[in-house]
């Protein structure tokens, strides 16, 4: 029987970088204001590089990976929504 457990999660671990690698993709892929629904796709594999788990255990039931994008402006306003549910 186990009495005492320490699980080290790699969502959790591994969060900073997720973090850092889905601001870099959007940095480098939107472009003069221009992006597009191909975003998501991108976006994703950013949590798929370090945390395959999560991508998997947080998609709908037809296969996908639920995903938002709130792309907001240089003052941090929203702008706009990206969704794939």
């Amino acid at each position: 029987m186990v009495t005492n457990v320490n699980l080290i999660v790699g969502t959790t671990h591994n969060n900073a970088p997720i973090n850092m690698s889905v601001k870099r993709a959007a940095v480098d892929l939107i472009k003069d204001g221009t992006y597009d629904q191909g975003l998501i796709n991108k976006i994703e594999m950013c949590y798929r590089a370090y945390d395959p788990c999560l991508s998997c255990a947080t998609h709908f039931l037809d296969g996908k990976f639920a995903l938002k994008i709130d792309i907001l402006n240089h003052n941090g306003e929203l702008v706009d929504i990206l969704q794939n549910f």
